[in-house]
């Protein structure tokens, strides 16, 4: 059976990020059998939620969800929904700590478009995660330790029991990212 992955770009990102197009590239050239979705997540934080479930019901087989940043957040949150695997990079945890400076406008750094976070969105976004992870051994957590916008103190406590790997240095566009493919090839048992 085929198996497909779902990538989740970060806040105010696109399909276009290095990340996502270097992941899509991995996967095309390296697992033959492995269909990748790269889906521009929308803006609107409500928006995005309905986006991502349809994107999910209408895929057929085994999923899995790899994310970055805020994508890292969905892609958790939809993993444990799902009882899949996921692989988070330098992932964004509950309960978002920092996120209210996004209030207000925001302009998307690679598509140009600029958009509102309201207190709601916020707030539907911290409800959207668990306050205990129910498959911690479905999840591979990979950080950096330089992550300069997330801590990754915090985050490997807040994901005890999953699998972790860190990379000492770096930042928060995850600059180890080439070299970690082969464990996340092996994490999600790609062909």
């Amino acid at each position: 059976m085929s198996k497909t992955i779902i990538y989740f770009h970060g806040f105010k990102s696109s399909s276009e990020s290095s990340k996502a197009k270097a992941f899509n590239g991995l996967i095309k050239t390296h697992s033959r059998k492995t269909q990748i979705i790269v889906p521009d997540i929308k803006d609107n934080i409500l928006d995005s939620y309905a986006q991502i479930e349809d994107i999910i019901k209408s895929t057929k087989g085994d999923i899995a969800f790899v994310g970055s940043s805020l994508g890292g957040y969905y892609a958790l949150y939809f993993a444990q929904k799902n009882n899949t695997k996921a692989v988070l990079i330098n992932p964004a945890i509950p309960p978002l700590e920092g996120f209210d400076i996004y209030l207000g406008k925001n302009e998307n750094y690679d598509t140009g478009n600029k958009f509102l976070i309201t207190k709601d969105d916020i707030n539907f976004l911290r409800s959207l995660s668990y306050k205990k992870i129910k498959y911690p051994e479905n999840i591979l957590i990979l950080v950096e330790s330089g992550d300069e916008i997330l801590d990754y103190i915090k985050t490997i406590s807040y994901f005890s029991g999953s699998y972790i790997s860190i990379a000492y240095g770096g930042d928060h566009s995850f600059s180890s990212f080439s070299h970690k493919f082969n464990q996340i090839q092996l994490f999600l048992d790609l062909n």
